[in-house]
C-alpha cells in the first residue's frame, strides 16, 4: 500500500515509525508546510528501513500523493499551542478547532486533486468535526478519524492495570468524542466475559470508575505537560489501524466516521476493511450510556455547526 502522511511534526512522525516497525506500507509520502523538516525527516528515518520490510521513503509534495490509498492528516495546533490544557474547561480539544478547521480546508482540495480516489483518516484534534468537515469538502465518504480508538486503549489499559490483568484481556469501548464528552461503556466492558464491574466489591465501584476515568480524561494534558505533545500512543494507535487495512482485516475499532443515526461524525465500533470503514456497528448499553451518547453527539453537531469556513 502506498500512503501518504500529511504533517511531520510529533505526531505525524510517531505514525511513521510505527507503520515502518508493522511493515503496514511499501511506500510513505510525507508532506509538511516545513519542507527542510520534512526533508530531514525522511532522511533520518530512510537509513533504519534497512532493518524493516521493505519501504520507500518520500519527501514529497501534493503531486507525489497520486496513486496512494491512505492519506493520514496530523496537521494543526495542538493542546497546548491552542490553549486547552485546563482539565476543568468542558470545550477541551474543541477550543482548537477553529484554527485546525481552516487548515483542513486548505488542505482537503489539494489532497482531492492529487488521489481522488485515496481514504482519508484525520488524526489532528478535535478528530469528529474535522472528519465532518472533511467529507464535506473532498465531497466523498471515503473519511473516518482515528476517534476514540486511543481512548479505548487508555480505558482498558486502567482497568488492567486497576484488576492486575493484561490489558489485551480487557473488552471496552469508548465511544462519541475524542474530548470531554466521550462516553466510557462501562456496562459492556468485560474481562473473560465477565462483567468488569462484577470483578469490584460493590462498594468500591464508584471510586474504581472514578478513578479510571480521571486518568482517562486527563491523559492527554498530562503527556502534554511532561513532553510537550501527546504522540507515542496515537502513533502505534494509527500504526495498527494502517496494518489492519493493508491486511484488509476486517478488524473492529472504535472510530470516527459519519453516522446517520446521529446526523454527524462521532466515534463508534467500526469493522476496518482495505478502503476503510466497510460497517458501522451499534455497541450495547445502558440507558444512561445511551442518553450520554446522544448529548456527547448533540456537542458535536453543535461545534460543527458553528463553524465558519
Amino acid at each position: 500500500m502506498k500512503i501518504g502522511v500529511i504533517g511531520a511534526g510529533a505526531v505525524g512522525t510517531a505514525c511513521i515509525m510505527s507503520i515502518l516497525g508493522r511493515g503496514a506500507a511499501h511506500e510513505i509520502v510525507v508532506l509538511d508546510s516545513n519542507e527542510a523538516r520534512v526533508r530531514g525527516v525522511v532522511t533520518d528515518m530512510q537509513y533504519g528501513t534497512p532493518l524493516c520490510p521493505p519501504v520507500r521513503l518520500i519527501a514529497g509534495d501534493y503531486p507525489d500523493l497520486a496513486g496512494t490509498e491512505l492519506i493520514l492528516v496530523a496537521v494543526g495546533i495542538n493542546e497546548m499551542a491552542g490553549g486547552a490544557m485546563d482539565r476543568n474547561d468542558p470545550k477541551g480539544r474543541l477550543r482548537l478547532l477553529g484554527t485546525n478547521a481552516r487548515i483542513i480546508a486548505d488542505i482537503v482540495p489539494k489532497i482531492v486533486s492529487a488521489a481522488g480516489d485515496a481514504t482519508i483518516m484525520v488524526i489532528t484534534n478535535p478528530p469528529e468535526p474535522l472528519t465532518e468537515l472533511t467529507r464535506r469538502v473532498a465531497g466523498h465518504d471515503r473519511v473516518m478519524s482515528s476517534g476514540t480508538y486511543i481512548d479505548t486503549l487508555r480505558f482498558r489499559f486502567y482497568i488492567a492495570r486497576q484488576l492486575g490483568v493484561h490489558p489485551d484481556q480487557v473488552d471496552a469501548q469508548v465511544v462519541g468524542e475524542h474530548g470531554n464528552s466521550r462516553v466510557l461503556l462501562w456496562s459492556s466492558a468485560r474481562v473473560a466475559g465477565a462483567s468488569v464491574l462484577d470483578m469490584v466489591p460493590m462498594e468500591e465501584v464508584g471510586g474504581f470508575k472514578a478513578k479510571v476515568e480521571a486518568q482517562v480524561r486527563n491523559a492527554n494534558i498530562t503527556i502534554i505537560e511532561g513532553t510537550g505533545a501527546s504522540q507515542y500512543g496515537i502513533g502505534m494507535a494509527c500504526g495498527r489501524l494502517v496494518e489492519a487495512m493493508i491486511r484488509n482485516e476486517f478488524a473492529v475499532f472504535p472510530l470516527g466516521c459519519h453516522v446517520p443515526e446521529y446526523g454527524t461524525t462521532l466515534s463508534v465500533p467500526t469493522v476496518l476493511a482495505r478502503k476503510g470503514v466497510a460497517r458501522i456497528l451499534k455497541p450495547v448499553m445502558s440507558d444512561e450510556e445511551r442518553a450520554a451518547l446522544e448529548r456527547s453527539a448533540e456537542t458535536l453537531r453543535a461545534a460543527y455547526e458553528r463553524l465558519e469556513v
